[in-house]
């Protein structure tokens, strides 16, 4: 099963985050597909930047989000329009 899961990436006690699809049995910053964007909890206010058509790419094929990627993809919009999409007959 394929996740939509961040990966930390940056200095020691600096973190930062990559928004990728993986395959769910790697480890956290193991092996990855594909990058989605990318996450920096530390800015004020918050950045998250995704590659939206990428992102709703991989929900169609599946993709299950983790908690944090679910509320990261519904603070940029994504999760309400892949809801308009899969509603749609």
């Amino acid at each position: 099963m394929v996740k939509l899961r961040l990966r930390r990436v940056g200095a020691k006690n600096r973190p930062s985050y990559r928004l990728v699809a993986a395959d769910a049995r790697s480890p956290r910053d193991g092996a990855f597909i594909e990058i989605l964007g990318h996450y920096n909890p530390l800015t004020d206010p918050e950045t998250v930047v995704i590659d939206e058509e990428r992102a709703l790419r991989w929900l169609k094929q599946g993709a299950q989000p983790t908690t944090t990627a679910a509320r990261l993809l519904t603070k940029v919009g994504i999760t309400e329009k892949f809801n308009q999409i899969k509603e749609k007959p």
